[in-house]
Protein backbone atom coordinates (compact mmCIF):
# COMPACT_ATOMS: atom_id res chain seq x y z
CA UNK A 1 0.00 0.00 0.00
CA UNK A 2 2.79 2.18 1.34
CA UNK A 3 4.88 1.52 -2.24
CA UNK A 4 1.57 2.68 -4.54
CA UNK A 5 0.94 6.01 -2.57
CA UNK A 6 4.65 6.51 -2.83
CA UNK A 7 4.55 5.87 -7.04
CA UNK A 8 1.44 7.86 -7.56
CA UNK A 9 3.38 11.10 -5.68
CA UNK A 10 6.58 10.50 -7.79
CA UNK A 11 4.31 10.29 -11.15
CA UNK A 12 2.84 13.89 -10.00
CA UNK A 13 5.68 15.27 -9.14
CA UNK A 14 6.94 14.11 -13.20
CA UNK A 15 4.19 15.96 -13.85
CA UNK A 16 4.41 18.71 -12.21
CA UNK A 17 7.72 19.45 -12.93
CA UNK A 18 7.50 19.02 -16.29
CA UNK A 19 4.83 21.58 -16.73
CA UNK A 20 6.84 23.60 -14.88
CA UNK A 21 9.56 22.97 -17.40
CA UNK A 22 7.15 23.90 -20.25
CA UNK A 23 6.30 27.07 -18.77
CA UNK A 24 9.78 28.31 -18.36
CA UNK A 25 10.26 27.16 -21.83
CA UNK A 26 7.03 29.43 -22.98
CA UNK A 27 8.46 31.95 -20.71
CA UNK A 28 12.28 32.18 -22.34
CA UNK A 29 10.31 32.25 -25.74
CA UNK A 30 8.16 35.15 -24.61
CA UNK A 31 10.86 37.25 -23.03
CA UNK A 32 13.41 36.62 -26.41
CA UNK A 33 9.98 37.68 -28.86
CA UNK A 34 9.23 40.68 -26.41
CA UNK A 35 12.93 41.39 -26.93
CA UNK A 36 12.22 41.58 -30.48
CA UNK A 37 9.56 44.55 -30.29
CA UNK A 38 11.20 47.57 -30.07
CA UNK A 39 9.74 49.28 -26.61
CA UNK A 40 7.20 52.40 -27.64
CA UNK A 41 6.40 52.02 -31.02
CA UNK A 42 2.87 53.09 -31.97
CA UNK A 43 0.74 49.66 -32.37
CA UNK A 44 -1.99 51.50 -33.94
CA UNK A 45 -0.20 52.07 -37.17
CA UNK A 46 1.66 48.49 -37.55
CA UNK A 47 4.30 48.70 -40.42
CA UNK A 48 5.74 45.19 -42.24
CA UNK A 49 8.55 44.37 -40.55
CA UNK A 50 10.61 41.44 -40.66
CA UNK A 51 11.98 39.64 -37.47
CA UNK A 52 14.57 37.09 -36.99
CA UNK A 53 14.69 34.39 -33.83
CA UNK A 54 17.68 34.04 -32.13
CA UNK A 55 20.09 31.10 -32.65
CA UNK A 56 19.89 32.33 -36.76
CA UNK A 57 16.50 30.49 -37.28
CA UNK A 58 15.45 30.52 -40.16
CA UNK A 59 11.85 30.74 -39.53
CA UNK A 60 10.55 34.68 -39.56
CA UNK A 61 7.78 36.00 -38.08
CA UNK A 62 5.64 39.16 -39.79
CA UNK A 63 3.63 41.58 -38.37
CA UNK A 64 0.58 41.97 -41.06
CA UNK A 65 0.34 45.51 -43.08
CA UNK A 66 -2.99 47.16 -41.45
CA UNK A 67 -4.36 50.52 -42.50
CA UNK A 68 -4.83 53.51 -39.94
CA UNK A 69 -7.12 53.46 -37.31
CA UNK A 70 -10.04 55.11 -39.06
CA UNK A 71 -9.77 52.67 -42.29
CA UNK A 72 -8.72 55.86 -44.26
CA UNK A 73 -6.80 54.05 -47.10
CA UNK A 74 -8.26 51.47 -49.65
CA UNK A 75 -5.74 49.41 -52.61
CA UNK A 76 -6.71 49.11 -56.12
CA UNK A 77 -5.98 46.00 -57.04
CA UNK A 78 -5.77 44.07 -60.59
CA UNK A 79 -9.26 42.30 -61.11
CA UNK A 80 -9.53 38.26 -61.86
CA UNK A 81 -9.10 38.05 -65.61
CA UNK A 82 -10.37 35.06 -66.74
CA UNK A 83 -9.64 31.06 -66.72
CA UNK A 84 -6.95 31.09 -69.06
CA UNK A 85 -5.21 34.11 -68.71
CA UNK A 86 -2.67 34.09 -65.56
CA UNK A 87 -1.01 37.71 -65.93
CA UNK A 88 -1.35 40.64 -68.03
CA UNK A 89 0.84 43.92 -68.74
CA UNK A 90 -0.13 47.23 -67.28
CA UNK A 91 -0.65 49.19 -70.59
CA UNK A 92 -1.72 53.01 -69.22
CA UNK A 93 -3.03 55.07 -66.30
CA UNK A 94 -6.17 56.73 -67.24
CA UNK A 95 -5.87 58.76 -63.95
CA UNK A 96 -2.94 60.69 -62.21
CA UNK A 97 -1.61 60.96 -58.04
CA UNK A 98 -3.89 63.73 -57.09
CA UNK A 99 -6.49 63.17 -59.01
CA UNK A 100 -10.48 62.78 -57.66
CA UNK A 101 -12.26 58.98 -58.49
CA UNK A 102 -15.17 57.33 -57.87
CA UNK A 103 -16.63 53.87 -56.83
CA UNK A 104 -16.06 51.57 -59.77
CA UNK A 105 -14.87 54.52 -61.87
CA UNK A 106 -11.38 52.96 -64.17
CA UNK A 107 -8.09 53.97 -63.07
CA UNK A 108 -5.65 51.86 -65.48
CA UNK A 109 -5.92 49.10 -68.29
CA UNK A 110 -3.98 45.43 -68.39
CA UNK A 111 -3.56 44.50 -71.61
CA UNK A 112 -3.50 40.49 -71.49
CA UNK A 113 -3.21 38.17 -74.87
CA UNK A 114 -7.14 38.22 -75.27
CA UNK A 115 -8.85 41.41 -73.80
CA UNK A 116 -8.18 44.69 -72.25
CA UNK A 117 -9.24 45.08 -68.73
CA UNK A 118 -9.85 47.60 -66.35
CA UNK A 119 -8.49 48.50 -62.85
CA UNK A 120 -11.13 50.16 -61.02
CA UNK A 121 -11.23 52.19 -58.16
CA UNK A 122 -12.90 49.63 -55.02
CA UNK A 123 -14.61 53.40 -53.20
CA UNK A 124 -14.46 56.72 -54.06
CA UNK A 125 -11.75 59.05 -52.73
CA UNK A 126 -8.14 60.66 -53.90
CA UNK A 127 -5.11 58.60 -55.65
CA UNK A 128 -2.21 59.34 -53.42
CA UNK A 129 0.20 56.79 -55.33
CA UNK A 130 0.75 54.15 -58.15
CA UNK A 131 2.37 51.11 -56.49
CA UNK A 132 2.85 49.34 -60.22
CA UNK A 133 4.38 51.04 -63.19
CA UNK A 134 3.57 51.48 -66.77
CA UNK A 135 4.68 47.96 -68.79
CA UNK A 136 4.84 45.74 -65.40
CA UNK A 137 3.54 42.53 -65.97
CA UNK A 138 0.98 42.00 -62.97
CA UNK A 139 -1.22 38.92 -61.73
CA UNK A 140 -4.87 39.01 -60.40
CA UNK A 141 -4.46 40.62 -56.60
CA UNK A 142 -1.70 42.91 -57.72
CA UNK A 143 -1.33 46.29 -55.83
CA UNK A 144 -1.77 49.45 -58.61
CA UNK A 145 -2.62 52.29 -56.56
CA UNK A 146 -3.64 53.73 -52.63
CA UNK A 147 -6.43 55.47 -52.70
CA UNK A 148 -7.20 57.71 -49.51
CA UNK A 149 -10.95 58.07 -48.89
CA UNK A 150 -10.55 61.45 -47.10
CA UNK A 151 -8.00 63.44 -48.91
CA UNK A 152 -8.85 66.18 -50.91
CA UNK A 153 -7.37 66.57 -54.71
CA UNK A 154 -4.62 68.17 -55.43
CA UNK A 155 -5.27 71.47 -56.86
CA UNK A 156 -2.20 73.68 -58.78
CA UNK A 157 -1.59 76.90 -57.00
CA UNK A 158 -0.08 79.29 -59.24
CA UNK A 159 2.46 81.61 -57.55
CA UNK A 160 1.73 85.70 -57.64
CA UNK A 161 3.67 86.42 -60.92
CA UNK A 162 6.77 89.19 -59.41
CA UNK A 163 7.68 92.48 -61.06
CA UNK A 164 9.27 91.14 -63.88
CA UNK A 165 11.16 94.53 -64.23
CA UNK A 166 14.51 94.13 -63.30
CA UNK A 167 15.66 96.62 -60.71
CA UNK A 168 18.32 99.06 -61.85
CA UNK A 169 21.54 98.56 -60.06
CA UNK A 170 23.45 101.54 -59.00
CA UNK A 171 26.09 102.49 -60.93
CA UNK A 172 29.76 101.70 -60.30
CA UNK A 173 31.98 104.16 -59.22
CA UNK A 174 34.15 104.90 -61.19
CA UNK A 175 38.09 104.01 -60.79
CA UNK A 176 39.83 107.40 -60.20
CA UNK A 177 43.39 105.55 -61.47
CA UNK A 178 44.02 107.06 -64.62
CA UNK A 179 44.19 104.02 -67.33
CA UNK A 180 47.44 102.89 -68.65
CA UNK A 181 47.01 102.83 -72.30
CA UNK A 182 47.77 98.70 -73.20
CA UNK A 183 50.41 98.07 -75.81
CA UNK A 184 48.00 96.45 -79.02
CA UNK A 185 49.95 93.35 -79.43
CA UNK A 186 51.09 93.17 -83.54
CA UNK A 187 48.53 91.75 -85.54
CA UNK A 188 49.39 87.98 -86.99
CA UNK A 189 48.99 86.59 -89.78
CA UNK A 190 45.77 84.17 -90.48
CA UNK A 191 46.35 80.77 -89.78
CA UNK A 192 45.81 77.89 -92.78
CA UNK A 193 43.09 75.81 -91.34
CA UNK A 194 43.52 72.09 -92.70
CA UNK A 195 41.24 70.80 -94.76
CA UNK A 196 38.41 68.99 -93.92
CA UNK A 197 38.78 65.23 -94.15
CA UNK A 198 36.64 63.63 -97.02
CA UNK A 199 34.13 61.07 -96.06
CA UNK A 200 35.14 57.21 -96.76
CA UNK A 201 34.08 56.04 -100.17
CA UNK A 202 31.72 53.38 -99.92
CA UNK A 203 31.75 50.45 -102.56
CA UNK A 204 29.26 49.89 -105.12
CA UNK A 205 28.31 46.80 -103.63
CA UNK A 206 27.01 48.93 -99.91
CA UNK A 207 23.83 49.12 -99.17
CA UNK A 208 22.83 52.99 -98.45
CA UNK A 209 20.91 52.61 -94.81
CA UNK A 210 18.73 55.61 -93.57
CA UNK A 211 20.25 56.76 -90.57
CA UNK A 212 19.00 54.74 -87.18
CA UNK A 213 16.84 58.57 -85.60
CA UNK A 214 14.59 57.86 -88.41
CA UNK A 215 13.59 54.39 -87.00
CA UNK A 216 11.54 53.96 -83.68
CA UNK A 217 11.10 50.95 -81.44
CA UNK A 218 8.13 50.14 -79.30
CA UNK A 219 7.29 47.34 -77.51
CA UNK A 220 4.96 44.55 -79.02
CA UNK A 221 1.46 44.56 -77.41
CA UNK A 222 0.64 41.59 -75.91
CA UNK A 223 -2.93 41.33 -77.91
CA UNK A 224 -0.72 41.48 -81.29
CA UNK A 225 1.87 38.81 -79.47
CA UNK A 226 -1.14 36.70 -79.18
CA UNK A 227 -2.31 36.84 -82.55
CA UNK A 228 0.68 36.65 -84.00
CA UNK A 229 1.49 33.37 -82.58
CA UNK A 230 -1.87 31.67 -83.13
CA UNK A 231 -2.21 32.86 -86.96
CA UNK A 232 1.71 31.10 -87.24
CA UNK A 233 0.15 27.77 -85.36
CA UNK A 234 -2.36 28.08 -87.25
CA UNK A 235 -0.19 27.53 -90.86
CA UNK A 236 1.82 24.98 -88.57
CA UNK A 237 -0.64 22.66 -87.46
CA UNK A 238 -2.99 22.79 -90.53
CA UNK A 239 -3.39 21.70 -93.71
CA UNK A 240 -5.07 24.91 -95.18
CA UNK A 241 -6.29 24.84 -98.85
CA UNK A 242 -8.70 27.83 -100.17
CA UNK A 243 -11.07 27.57 -102.85
CA UNK A 244 -12.78 30.53 -104.55
CA UNK A 245 -15.99 31.54 -106.33
CA UNK A 246 -18.01 34.30 -107.06
CA UNK A 247 -21.39 35.33 -106.42
CA UNK A 248 -24.03 37.50 -107.78
CA UNK A 249 -25.22 40.25 -105.00
CA UNK A 250 -27.57 41.59 -107.51
CA UNK A 251 -31.24 39.93 -106.24
CA UNK A 252 -29.65 40.18 -102.36
CA UNK A 253 -29.14 43.78 -102.98
CA UNK A 254 -32.53 44.68 -104.17
CA UNK A 255 -33.89 42.72 -101.11
CA UNK A 256 -32.17 45.02 -98.83
CA UNK A 257 -32.86 48.27 -100.79
CA UNK A 258 -36.71 47.25 -100.48
CA UNK A 259 -37.63 46.36 -97.32
CA UNK A 260 -34.61 48.37 -95.33
CA UNK A 261 -37.18 50.77 -93.99
CA UNK A 262 -39.95 48.79 -92.87
CA UNK A 263 -36.80 46.74 -91.46
CA UNK A 264 -35.28 49.57 -89.17
CA UNK A 265 -38.74 50.45 -88.39
CA UNK A 266 -39.91 47.61 -87.44
CA UNK A 267 -36.84 45.72 -85.23
CA UNK A 268 -34.42 49.34 -84.70
CA UNK A 269 -31.46 48.14 -86.56
CA UNK A 270 -30.52 48.40 -89.99
CA UNK A 271 -30.23 45.42 -92.53
CA UNK A 272 -27.14 44.76 -93.42
CA UNK A 273 -24.70 42.04 -95.95
CA UNK A 274 -23.56 40.34 -92.66
CA UNK A 275 -26.60 38.81 -91.54
CA UNK A 276 -27.86 37.62 -95.21
CA UNK A 277 -23.80 35.92 -95.11
CA UNK A 278 -24.32 34.77 -91.54
CA UNK A 279 -27.57 33.06 -92.95
CA UNK A 280 -26.30 31.34 -95.85
CA UNK A 281 -23.55 30.00 -93.62
CA UNK A 282 -25.68 28.09 -91.22
CA UNK A 283 -27.76 26.39 -93.88
CA UNK A 284 -24.31 25.47 -95.40
CA UNK A 285 -22.81 24.46 -92.34
CA UNK A 286 -26.28 22.14 -91.84
CA UNK A 287 -25.84 20.92 -95.53
CA UNK A 288 -22.14 20.22 -95.09
CA UNK A 289 -21.52 19.26 -91.08
CA UNK A 290 -17.96 18.50 -91.48
CA UNK A 291 -17.23 22.13 -91.82
CA UNK A 292 -18.99 22.26 -88.53
CA UNK A 293 -16.44 19.37 -87.08
CA UNK A 294 -13.53 19.92 -85.42
CA UNK A 295 -10.15 17.46 -85.42
CA UNK A 296 -9.01 16.37 -81.23
CA UNK A 297 -6.57 13.84 -81.16
CA UNK A 298 -7.64 10.83 -83.23
CA UNK A 299 -11.19 11.92 -83.32
CA UNK A 300 -13.41 14.15 -84.82
CA UNK A 301 -15.80 15.97 -83.38
CA UNK A 302 -19.21 17.08 -84.89
CA UNK A 303 -21.19 19.95 -83.20
CA UNK A 304 -24.78 20.43 -83.27
CA UNK A 305 -25.07 23.77 -82.88
CA UNK A 306 -23.43 26.77 -84.98
CA UNK A 307 -22.14 29.65 -83.43
CA UNK A 308 -20.51 32.06 -85.52
CA UNK A 309 -17.40 33.69 -85.27
CA UNK A 310 -17.27 37.40 -86.71
CA UNK A 311 -13.57 39.44 -87.43
CA UNK A 312 -13.56 42.51 -85.87
CA UNK A 313 -10.41 44.91 -86.77
CA UNK A 314 -9.68 47.34 -83.76
CA UNK A 315 -6.61 49.74 -83.76
CA UNK A 316 -5.48 47.27 -81.22
CA UNK A 317 -5.68 44.16 -83.45
CA UNK A 318 -8.05 41.75 -85.08
CA UNK A 319 -10.58 39.92 -82.31
CA UNK A 320 -13.13 37.71 -83.36
CA UNK A 321 -16.57 38.07 -81.01
CA UNK A 322 -18.77 34.99 -81.34
CA UNK A 323 -23.00 34.98 -82.04
CA UNK A 324 -24.49 32.07 -79.81
CA UNK A 325 -26.73 29.94 -81.46
CA UNK A 326 -27.08 31.34 -84.57
CA UNK A 327 -28.82 29.13 -86.46
CA UNK A 328 -31.82 29.77 -83.72
CA UNK A 329 -31.66 33.42 -84.75
CA UNK A 330 -33.30 35.77 -87.13
CA UNK A 331 -32.22 38.27 -89.41
CA UNK A 332 -32.95 40.93 -86.81
CA UNK A 333 -31.34 39.06 -83.98
CA UNK A 334 -28.17 38.88 -85.89
CA UNK A 335 -27.73 42.28 -86.85
CA UNK A 336 -28.46 43.22 -83.19
CA UNK A 337 -25.96 41.23 -82.04
CA UNK A 338 -22.95 42.01 -84.56
CA UNK A 339 -23.44 45.62 -83.54
CA UNK A 340 -23.38 45.23 -79.69
CA UNK A 341 -20.43 43.06 -80.68
CA UNK A 342 -18.58 45.13 -83.17
CA UNK A 343 -19.65 48.41 -79.98
CA UNK A 344 -17.51 45.87 -77.73
CA UNK A 345 -15.11 45.47 -80.05
CA UNK A 346 -14.33 49.20 -80.82
CA UNK A 347 -14.60 50.57 -77.43
CA UNK A 348 -12.09 47.06 -76.17
CA UNK A 349 -14.80 46.02 -73.45
CA UNK A 350 -15.00 42.93 -75.00
CA UNK A 351 -15.05 39.76 -72.37
CA UNK A 352 -12.98 36.63 -72.90
CA UNK A 353 -16.22 34.57 -72.93
CA UNK A 354 -17.71 36.71 -76.03
CA UNK A 355 -14.67 35.26 -77.69
CA UNK A 356 -14.33 31.71 -76.48
CA UNK A 357 -15.71 28.75 -78.26
CA UNK A 358 -17.33 29.13 -82.04
CA UNK A 359 -17.34 26.74 -84.99
CA UNK A 360 -17.34 28.86 -87.82
CA UNK A 361 -15.53 32.04 -88.70
CA UNK A 362 -16.70 35.02 -91.52
CA UNK A 363 -13.83 37.21 -92.26
CA UNK A 364 -14.96 40.67 -94.53
CA UNK A 365 -12.29 42.26 -96.07
CA UNK A 366 -14.84 44.14 -98.67
CA UNK A 367 -14.94 46.97 -96.04
CA UNK A 368 -11.14 47.96 -96.75
CA UNK A 369 -11.97 46.99 -100.35
CA UNK A 370 -10.14 43.98 -100.36
CA UNK A 371 -10.77 42.35 -104.06
CA UNK A 372 -9.86 38.67 -103.01
CA UNK A 373 -7.35 37.05 -100.23
CA UNK A 374 -6.82 33.84 -98.44
CA UNK A 375 -8.03 33.88 -94.91
CA UNK A 376 -5.85 32.03 -92.45
CA UNK A 377 -8.05 29.53 -90.28
CA UNK A 378 -8.86 30.74 -86.62
CA UNK A 379 -7.76 27.71 -84.45
CA UNK A 380 -9.08 25.09 -83.09
CA UNK A 381 -12.05 26.05 -86.23
CA UNK A 382 -12.18 23.83 -89.24
CA UNK A 383 -12.52 26.39 -91.75
CA UNK A 384 -13.17 30.48 -92.78
CA UNK A 385 -15.51 32.17 -95.00
CA UNK A 386 -13.55 35.50 -96.66
CA UNK A 387 -16.32 38.09 -97.82
CA UNK A 388 -14.54 40.80 -100.41
CA UNK A 389 -15.66 44.24 -102.02
CA UNK A 390 -18.77 44.41 -104.35
CA UNK A 391 -17.34 45.69 -107.59
CA UNK A 392 -19.09 46.28 -110.76
CA UNK A 393 -18.27 43.34 -113.69
CA UNK A 394 -19.09 42.39 -117.07
CA UNK A 395 -20.86 38.77 -116.67
CA UNK A 396 -23.05 36.91 -118.98
CA UNK A 397 -26.58 36.23 -118.23
CA UNK A 398 -28.93 34.80 -120.59
CA UNK A 399 -26.16 35.59 -123.09
CA UNK A 400 -25.81 38.85 -122.27
CA UNK A 401 -23.33 40.53 -121.14
CA UNK A 402 -24.13 43.07 -118.31
CA UNK A 403 -22.75 44.65 -115.92
CA UNK A 404 -23.67 43.06 -112.01
CA UNK A 405 -22.38 43.59 -108.86
CA UNK A 406 -19.71 40.69 -107.87
CA UNK A 407 -18.39 39.46 -104.99
CA UNK A 408 -15.37 36.57 -105.00
CA UNK A 409 -15.91 34.76 -101.78
CA UNK A 410 -12.56 32.56 -100.36
CA UNK A 411 -13.56 29.18 -98.24
CA UNK A 412 -9.77 28.37 -96.54
CA UNK A 413 -10.74 25.16 -94.76
CA UNK A 414 -8.59 21.97 -93.02
CA UNK A 415 -7.64 19.36 -95.82
CA UNK A 416 -6.97 16.81 -93.36
CA UNK A 417 -10.74 16.99 -92.64
CA UNK A 418 -12.63 18.54 -95.24
CA UNK A 419 -12.02 17.28 -99.17
CA UNK A 420 -12.27 19.26 -101.62
CA UNK A 421 -15.47 17.98 -102.89
CA UNK A 422 -17.89 19.01 -99.49
CA UNK A 423 -15.33 22.57 -99.86
CA UNK A 424 -17.17 23.49 -102.89
CA UNK A 425 -20.23 21.85 -102.29
CA UNK A 426 -20.86 24.06 -98.89
CA UNK A 427 -19.27 27.24 -101.06
CA UNK A 428 -21.72 26.42 -103.40
CA UNK A 429 -24.45 26.59 -100.97
CA UNK A 430 -23.62 29.96 -100.12
CA UNK A 431 -23.59 31.51 -103.48
CA UNK A 432 -26.70 29.85 -103.79
CA UNK A 433 -28.53 31.26 -101.07
CA UNK A 434 -26.83 34.65 -101.56
CA UNK A 435 -27.50 34.83 -105.20
CA UNK A 436 -31.82 33.48 -104.33
CA UNK A 437 -32.35 34.51 -100.81
CA UNK A 438 -35.97 32.82 -101.32
CA UNK A 439 -33.99 29.58 -101.03
CA UNK A 440 -33.38 30.09 -96.59
CA UNK A 441 -37.81 30.90 -97.09
CA UNK A 442 -38.34 27.55 -98.84
CA UNK A 443 -35.43 25.74 -97.21
CA UNK A 444 -34.37 24.47 -100.95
Amino acid sequence: MASRIASRLLRRSNATLGLIRSYSHARNYSSQLSALIPIGSQSSKLTRRRYYLPNASPYQLWSRSFASDNGDQVEAVVPFMGESVTDGTLANFLKKPGDRVEADEPIAQIETDKVTIDVASPEAGVIEKFIASEGDTVTPGTKVAIISKSAAPAETHVAPSEDSTPKETPPKAEETKPKVEEKSPKAEPPKMQAPKPLPPKTSPTEPQLPPKERERRVPMPRLRKRIANRLKDSQNTFAMLTTFNEVDMTNLMKLRSDYKDEFVTKHGVKLGLMSCFVKAAVSALQNQPIVNAVIDGDDIIYRDYVDISVAVGTSKGLVVPVIRDADNMNFADIEKGINALAKKATEGALSIDEMAGGTFTISNGGVYGSLISTPIINPPQSAILGMHSIVQRPVVVDGNILARPMMYLALTYDHRLIDGREAVYFLRRIKDVVEDPRRLLLDI
